[in-house]
């Protein structure tokens, strides 16, 4: 058994493409018995992901900070429901709990949370590895400007590639699981 930790938006998006990925992935984490955590919410893409791997038998851990319970968002039928004081200690609880992390369609903030572990993995903080549930080409306009970053010598082409992308949720599940972030000095350039 793996904990995966998803990262996803709080809305469902624009296609229907994305909720059945997040129920896919919720589906299938249930489903091999691995574990799900995530924000803790019932809406959107969260909700979708979590309903799908609870009912397919799995163990759901949201992780939220108190308040945004507070906001009546928490989703009451989870297996475990963390409640932090900050952002900052739920980012932080999220990562510590994961093997692995995908990120699912969102906004801003779910691109931070997966460019944020991306980091820590590249200073060595963890060994989990990163990847992008890439539904309908979501995400390949972010991909393209990291491919720019690593041509423009600010992002190292060995990091780049230890970025998993997918389309499958379950063969991006396994890649994810079978893979570790490798430790590959981050600066470029760095004299002495």
């Amino acid at each position: 058994m793996a904990r995966i930790c998803v990262y996803c938006g709080s809305s469902p998006g624009l296609r229907p493409a994305y909720t059945s990925a997040a129920e896919d992935l919720g589906e299938y984490l249930g489903s091999q018995g691995h574990e799900l955590v995530y924000g803790g919410g019932h809406v959107g893409l969260m909700g979708s992901v979590a309903d799908a791997a609870l009912k397919a038998g799995g163990r759901v851990i949201g992780v939220m900070p108190e308040h945004l319970v507070a906001k009546e968002i928490a989703h009451e039928g989870l297996t475990e429901l963390i409640v932090t004081k900050t952002m900052h200690e739920r980012k932080q609880r999220m990562a510590e709990l994961a093997d692995g992390f995908i990120a699912l369609p969102g906004g801003t903030g779910t691109l931070e949370e997966i460019v944020e572990v991306f980091v820590w993995g590249q200073l060595g903080l963890h060994q989990n590895p990163c990847g992008f549930l890439d539904v309908d080409g979501y995400y390949s306009h972010f991909l393209k400007f990291l491919d720019g970053m690593a041509e423009e010598r600010f992002l190292r082409e060995d990091h780049l590639r230890q970025l998993l992308v997918g389309t499958v949720a379950g063969e991006l599940v396994e890649r994810v699981l079978s893979n570790r972030f490798e430790a590959i000095d981050k600066w470029l350039d760095r004299e002495g």
